[in-house]
């Protein structure tokens, strides 16, 4: 190959779009965790129970949302797909700073347009009975409808990034894409502890949410200019090109080679999705896990502050945060096993993928600890909690591919989409249950295993959490024992 035909490396130009993304998406969706003990809840007079409602009302809509994004995708494309699906998730993050203005307005039937005064009043309300639980009801309903055009937003958000790995990657480097653009979400996770009580605090809790949303609005105006389908970008070369196109044959069913231009442009509906085993196989290998993943995502700020003290706008609520996240930016190597196994030990990828998920789902078993361990430090269950975000960052890296690896490109969005549903139910499930958990462990007392009250309905958490993978791996394993193309005929 001469100098001139030297690989372009645009491909990574737009996984780090995907990755810059996802930091966007993490840091919209920890605000409200971030800001719901320490500086919404006193203003509302909110209870466990009322932050599980709304965070389980956002993982509903975001399952159903996910269903029908992922078809909606594939319909209009890649990049028309993202601009409406972060356009809209950045909307839903700037309506929750309008939240305690509109509270107030509906409640005493004063309407004062500013932040800082609606706080006050609302605040002066808190005194009398029947107007405090309106005040809590009024306002939890509005951060759910804030919260669900969030969520039908970010729906679009892993339906968009992984057609477009799928578009611009072939499959023995997708999980490692992947890894890399869904490292964002930690690095959000890490950016967020020391921005966002900080702005909280200083600017009020409303401003942290415009300024968060406000960054999506800007990526929207780099994507228009970046991504287009990789045969029409002029800055990707012909030897990219041959390389992003290098799956041509399935060597597992003996087919001939076929280029990805010529790959059967069927389609798949929503329903039809769920006709396949290994549709299946994704919904159980994300149900379980997701809910995981949310929990933590969702509760751990409150997990420091209800248990050990910390607010999340001190320094050692800020720190504990941040060190569960930058743990779990070892999922950056894990990602990149399967693609180990499938060049070295030349196995294909749904083998290579499901060997590497194996040995994911072992490390979750620590979550047993958290609570015992935490007993003697807070920093132990910190540590574990960053392993367990760690081996589950690398788990999703490449239950999201499981996808790609078996579908044709053209409905890999519709699949996924339809896969998503089981995430978003399991996250519902994590949450609202743990919120109405922990509101009735703490009423009654509940004891188990030696811990009492709110403590013991987090150990029952972190206890189903520890065993959520090793079940999905099994179950993902028996419904799909061998790779398997999933073959569809021509529309």
């Amino acid at each position: 190959m001469s100098k001139a035909e030297k690989m372009t490396g645009y491909r990574w130009v737009i996984c780090m779009m995907l990755f810059v993304a996802l930091v966007i998406n993490y840091l919209d969706r920890q605000v409200l965790s971030l800001t719901w003990v320490n500086f919404i809840a006193p203003e509302f007079n909110w209870g466990p129970d009322d932050y599980g409602l709304i965070t389980g009302c956002f993982s509903l809509v975001y399952a159903v949302g996910m269903l029908f994004a992922g078809k909606f995708v594939d319909y209009i494309g890649t990049r028309k797909g993202y601009l409406w699906a972060i356009g809209v998730w950045s909307f839903g993050a700037c309506m929750h700073a309008f939240c305690g203005i509109l509270t107030n307005g509906i409640v005493s039937g004063q309407w004062v347009w500013s932040f800082n005064g609606a706080r006050e009043h609302l605040m002066q309300l808190q005194s009398v009975a029947d107007v405090s639980m309106a005040i809590t009801t009024v306002s939890v309903w509005l951060f759910i409808a804030a919260r669900c055009i969030l969520s039908v937003g970010e729906s679009g958000n892993f339906p968009c990034s992984i057609k477009a790995v799928a578009e611009y990657f072939p499959k023995k480097d997708r999980g490692f894409a992947t890894g890399i653009f869904n490292a964002g979400a930690q690095i959000g996770a890490l950016i967020a502890p020391f921005t966002i009580p900080v702005i909280a605090h200083y600017y009020g809790w409303e401003m942290a949410f415009l300024l968060i949303g406000g960054l999506g609005f800007l990526w929207m105006g780099v994507w228009v200019f970046v991504y287009k389908d990789p045969r029409e970008n002029s800055r990707v070369n012909a030897a990219e090109l041959a390389y992003i196109e290098q799956d041509k044959a399935d060597p597992e069913c003996g087919k001939p080679a076929v280029s990805v231009a010529e790959e059967p442009k069927s389609k798949v509906g929503v329903l039809q999705a769920f006709g396949f085993r290994q549709t299946w196989a994704v919904i159980f290998g994300r149900f379980l896990p997701d809910s995981v993943w949310w929990f933590l995502l969702f509760w751990a700020p409150a997990f420091i502050s209800n248990v050990y003290g910390y607010s999340t706008d001190s320094t050692q609520g800020m720190l504990a945060i941040f060190v569960i996240y930058l743990i779990s930016m070892l999922s950056l190597w894990g990602s990149y096993l399967p693609t180990y196994f499938i060049n070295r030990t030349r196995v294909n990828p749904y083998k290579g993928r499901m060997r590497a998920m194996g040995i994911f789902a072992v490390f979750p078993l620590l979550g047993m600890f958290v609570m015992p361990l935490g007993q003697v430090s807070m920093w132990f269950p910190v540590v574990i909690i960053g392993i367990m975000a760690a081996a589950h960052q690398s788990w999703s890296a490449n239950v999201y591919n499981v996808v790609s690896d078996m579908f044709p490109k053209s409905v890999v969005a519709t699949v996924t989409g339809a896969a998503g549903l089981a995430s978003g139910l399991g996250s519902f499930t994590s949450n609202y249950g743990a919120g109405q958990l922990f509101r009735y462990a703490s009423d009654t007392g509940l004891r188990f295993l030696g811990f009492e009250g709110e403590n013991a309905g987090y150990m029952i958490v972190f206890l189903i959490a520890s065993v959520a993978y090793l079940l999905s791996w099994t179950v993902m394993k028996l419904l799909v024992p061998k790779y398997k193309l999933v073959e569809l005929k021509n529309k």
